[in-house]
Formats: C-alpha cells, sequence, structure tokens
C-alpha cells in the first residue's frame, strides 16, 4: 500500500534499511507559530507508536558532530552502541532511529521554540516551552502513522520537559521514560543547599546559543538532510540575544525559591501516565536527586526507579539501556504481554569500589532493610564513632582551604551504603553566613580514594550534598531523618559566633564497601577538587576536577565578606553533629 504522506515535510527519503524520514513537517502551536520536527518511521502504510522528544540541542545536528568526545568515549567503551546502525541519525541524548523504527515505533524530533530550525523566542523549561511540548504530543497522537500513543523518552533535557509535560496531562501521551533528569528547578538545577551552581551559565552559550534559530549559515548544515541546522534566516546578534531569556542570568536574580521556579517545577503528583524513572549514581549536581523524587512523588500507579553509573550518556544507548525501555514502551504503547507486569519496583546497578555493578532487585525507596545507623562526630580526634562523644570538641577551618575530616573506620567487615543521606551539624561562622560543602568520600587501606565516572567527571565522589547556612530552615511536611527539605523562601542570617544546628541533605549513594576499607566526611567550604588531573569534554567549558560543570563559585553569589572565613564545627554532648547512613545488611 501507498503509504500517506505527513503534509508540509520539506521532503522525504526511504533508507536502504526501510526507514521513512519527513524533514522539517510544520506543527502549528497554539499561536500560530510553526515548530519543526523530522520524523522517522517504518516505510509504507500503518500505525505505530510514537517516542518523542522536544528540545533545544538541534535536531539536525548530528551526535559525533556537536559532542566530539563524548561519543568518541562512549563508541570506545560500548562496542554494543554503535553496533546494528549507521549511527548517521545519532543525536545527543535522543533515540536512535536506526534502532527504534524497525521495533515498530515512529521517532519524532522537535525542535524546541527558538532552537534549531523552529523560530521564536527561546525561554527554556517555560510555561510556553510545554504549553508547546503538550500541543506537539497532541499533533502526533493524531497523525495518520500514529496508534494514538505517545511515548517521550530521552536524557537531559529531554527528560526533564517530560515531568513538566506529563503534570499537564496530554490525553495523547501514554507512558514517560525520563532518563537522568532533574525534576525540581531550584534544588536540583540552579541552587544546591541555597548555593548557585554556574552550570546553566555555562552551559547556555555552549550547548543553546549554538544552535539558536537565526544563525543561518553561520550555524552547521545537517549532512543528513541537507538543511541548516540553525534555519535558513541569519539574525543579527542583537537579534539573537533578545531571542533568548537568559535563564543563568535569572537565576543569579532570583536567589530564593519563588516564582521563576515555580513556573518550571511541575506538580508531580498530577503525572498519572505509566514512569519510568532512571537516574546516575555518579550524577551529583543534576542527574541523580531528581529522578528519585520524581519517582517518588509522581502521582502515577505504575511507577518503576531505575539506578546505574557510567557516563551521563552511554547507558541510554547500550543494549541494557535500550532493552529496558523498549520493553516499558512496548507493554504500554503496544500492549504486549511481555513481562513488565512482574519488573520490580525497583532496578538498582549496585556499585563496587572496582567500578563494577551488580544488577539487584527491590521493592521501595529508601530500601524497606536499611539499617538507619547514625554515627557521632568527634572534633577532638577527627572521628566518627557509634556512641556519642562523652566530652565536647570543636574543629575550625579556614573555608578557603580543604576543611575539616571525619573518619569511619577501618571497616571491620564489607558493608553496603545505598540510600539516602543526612547530616546535622552544630556550626559557628566568624561571618554572618556560610556554605557548606559536604562530600562522602572512601579510601583503600592503602589511603588510595575511591572515585568514580561519574555522569561527566571521570572523577566523582561516593556523594555531595550541599547547605547554606542562612537557608537552614526546613520545611517540616517535606523532610524526612534521612532527606532533610528545605524551603529556601527566606534568609536567615547568622550572628557570627553563635552555635546553630544545620540539617543538611546529601545526595543518595550506592556503594560496597570493602572490609579495611575506611568512610571519611568532609566539611568543606568550597567545591571538592579530586587531587589528579582535570579532564575535558568538547562540550562543557570548564575542565572536570572533580564535580564537572556542577561548581558554585560566581563571586556575585558568594561575596569574600560573607563566604571567606572561619567556621567551626561543634561536637559532643550539647552539639551532638552526626551523619545518618544507610547500611544494607
Amino acid at each position: 500500500m501507498t503509504e500517506i504522506p505527513t503534509p508540509g515535510a520539506s521532503h522525504r527519503e526511504t533508507t536502504p534499511e526501510g526507514i521513512t524520514i519527513e524533514w522539517d513537517v510544520p506543527i502549528e502551536m497554539d499561536d500560530g507559530l510553526l515548530l519543526r520536527a523530522d520524523v522517522y518511521r517504518p516505510a509504507g502504510r500503518g500505525r505505530f507508536p510514537v517516542i518523542m522528544t522536544y528540545g533545544p540541542y538541534g535536531k539536525g545536528l548530528p551526535f559525533q558532530q556537536g559532542y566530539q568526545t563524548s561519543w568518541e568515549i562512549m563508541a570506545a567503551n560500548h562496542p554494543d552502541v554503535t553496533a546494528g546502525s549507521t549511527n548517521r541519525f545519532q543525536n545527543w541524548e535522543v533515540a536512535d532511529p536506526e534502532k527504534w523504527v524497525p521495533e515498530g515505533y515512529v521517532c519524532i524530533r522537535v525542535d524546541s521554540r527558538g532552537a534549531g530550525r523552529s523560530p521564536g523566542h527561546m525561554d527554556l523549561w517555560s510555561a510556553q516551552e510545554t504549553r508547546d511540548f503538550y500541543d506537539c504530543i497532541e499533533w502526533a497522537g493524531t497523525q495518520a502513522f500514529s496508534n494514538g500513543r505517545v511515548g517521550l523518552n530521552g536524557i537531559s533535557y529531554y527528560a526533564m520537559n517530560q515531568w513538566q509535560v506529563a503534570a499537564l496531562q496530554p490525553p495523547h501521551l501514554s507512558a514517560i521514560c525520563a532518563w537522568e533528569g532533574a525534576s525540581d528547578w531550584y534544588r536540583d538545577v540552579s541552587h544546591h543547599g541555597g548555593i548557585l551552581s554556574v552550570f546553566i551559565s555555562n552551559w547556555i552559550p555552549m550547548q543553546v546559543r549554538s544552535v539558536q534559530y537565526g544563525r543561518g549559515e553561520k550555524g552547521p548544515r545537517d549532512p543528513n538532510s541537507g538543511l541548516l541546522v540553525c534555519g535558513d534566516e541569519t539574525l543579527t546578534e542583537e537579534e539573537l540575544a533578545a531571542n533568548l531569556t537568559d535563564l543563568g542570568a535569572q537565576f543569579v536574580e532570583h536567589p530564593l525559591d519563588d516564582e521563576l521556579y515555580a513556573e518550571r517545577t511541575p506538580d508531580l503528583s498530577k503525572i498519572t501516565v505509566p514512569v519510568l524513572s532512571t537516574g546516575n549514581w555518579g550524577g551529583q549536581g543534576l542527574h541523580l536527586r531528581g529522578n528519585i523524587e520524581g519517582y517518588l512523588r509522581a502521582g502515577s500507579t505504575q511507577k518503576w526507579l531505575e539506578m546505574h553509573g557510567l557516563e551521563h550518556w552511554s547507558h541510554f544507548y547500550t543494549d541494557y539501556g535500550r532493552r529496558l525501555q523498549l520493553r516499558f514502551f512496548d507493554h504500554f504503547l503496544k500492549g504486549v504481554d511481555n513481562g513488565w507486569q512482574d519488573q520490580p519496583p525497583l532496578q538498582l546497578n549496585i556499585r563496587h569500589v572496582d567500578g563494577t555493578f551488580a544488577v539487584r532487585a527491590e521493592q521501595s525507596w529508601p530500601l524497606e532493610r536499611t539499617q538507619w545507623t547514625r554515627v557521632h562526630l568527634d572534633a577532638r580526634d577527627g572521628s566518627l564513632n557509634p556512641e556519642q562523644p562523652a566530652s565536647p570538641g570543636a574543629v575550625s577551618y579556614d573555608t578557603t582551604g580543604d576543611g575539616a575530616s571525619f573518619t569511619l573506620g577501618p571497616l571491620r567487615e564489607e558493608t553496603e551504603i545505598t540510600g539516602p543521606i543526612a547530616a546535622t551539624l552544630f556550626v559557628e561562622s566568624s561571618t554572618a553566613d556560610a556554605d557548606l560543602f559536604l562530600v562522602l568520600r572512601v579510601f583503600s587501606p592503602e589511603g588510595e580514594e575511591v572515585v568514580f565516572h561519574g555522569a561527566l567527571d571521570p572523577h566523582t565522589p561516593v556523594a555531595q550534598g550541599w547547605l547554606r547556612a542562612s537557608h537552614r530552615k526546613l520545611d517540616e511536611q517535606l523532610s524526612t531523618p534521612y532527606r532533610p527539605y528545605h524551603s529556601h523562601d527566606e534568609v536567615q542570617p547568622l550572628t557570627p559566633g553563635e552555635v546553630y544546628r544545620l540539617d543538611v541533605e546529601i545526595w543518595p549513594t550506592c556503594l560496597v564497601v570493602p572490609a579495611g576499607y575506611t568512610v571519611q566526611l568532609d566539611v568543606r567550604g568550597k567545591d571538592y577538587v579530586y587531587p589528579g588531573p582535570a579532564e575535558h569534554l568538547s562540550n562543557m567549558k570548564n575542565p572536570m576536577t572533580g564535580c564537572g560543570p556542577f561548581v558554585h563559585d560566581d563571586p556575585r553569589d558568594r561575596p569574600a565578606e560573607l563566604f571567606e572565613g572561619t567556621v567551626t564545627v561543634h561536637t559532643g554532648a550539647d552539639h551532638p553533629s552526626s551523619l545518618l547512613l544507610p547500611f544494607i545488611p
């Protein structure tokens, strides 16, 4: 039978692999603006479920061209990613159509408003973007090629906006797979514990402005479609700047959790479609906390959490990740009885110190059999102990230095730490504020630190947490002993020399620690720095020194008069500073 063309495509082709591609298909928004999409579908007539992504990275920019070092690392380390595909349609953080279309899916990639070949004003993760995404889903669900079921699947940006649009409940949305995507735009993205992260300010010029609509001939050309990646129109630099809301600058101007973040952070309880949320143990700074919170707080009665390691993008493309996604979507978009109904609520890749993982099924988060173990800081000797110190102690550190360390061990037996972590610290500052950077570290008997290739940084520590002391106010309804939740709605300055209780959220982790190893808590006044050499990614501005691009060094947010001074940690009966660890028997 002759296939039914999708109206308005720039041009069409059918590949030797039997994939019909319709380039630059227009999708009309509620204000009449036309966004542009590439549609990859099985050749011939038929109705198929849709896998859709909507975002700012340029649908015509090949992965290998825009993200060269990331592609080379993945291709070298994971040959199953490149096997079975020509890879010419690979794009950053979205599904490879050469592996999905043969499985009976339509893959649609939409350039978001103001990005790639879609004109308009770009306002990242805004309410307008979310409404646009809603309209794209409804368009896809009613096309001649569609069976009426639309699934969302993608990494990072393409995961984060899934939480947003799913909360609006588009009728044709049938399932989402949010792969390593934050869900709270204040706590996960802009400010960690109230401390400004510079990631967004660096990310926008490197990965967003570079493919903004209106670069025309100044931008790249899609080697597959022949179209200019950034549209046929060439705008002036002034026009380009006017067409982009500078979200990084807005984050600086909005230090508290206000309407800027409320517009972007969805009501997760309104998500009712099936959810597969996948996070990265090494995703400290963006790609970890939000997946767990999204899973826990989504309103859906059908939801699953998967946690893994390795580089941020790798497992989305490996056979392990792709088969997991395929089973999920086959069940909910095609109605295939493939055993997914028996999939355990949690599938965790349990991490070991040698970098290997063991997949294990669990039933709830935190794990039901968690043995919550509180160890107490002792400033007199820098130790962590099961018993509270009998005598008071205090240790002071210069916030421009390496801080104070507290050590547990060497451990007598192998110990698994899996779950959320919290610290209670009694602290005084020589200034009216203090930024606390907490790092959970593990060391071998020879004194070598155990680090991992995190989501981005190749030398990521076991866990990290942050808190600005003036943001210590807790949301009592949402806080738990193992996950303090701060309201971030007012500044409460410190009185220098006075001691304050600070409850600090340390993002979840997973590690089996062998006998003879030590666990160490560092309390610092600045970001963790791995003592070895830095590494670089072509799509990241700053070198990788332990925290990847998620650093906190903007002087506008951390003026020296407030954050360069002396901090003192108090311990003992009157100041029971402690660390709550999730030991798994």
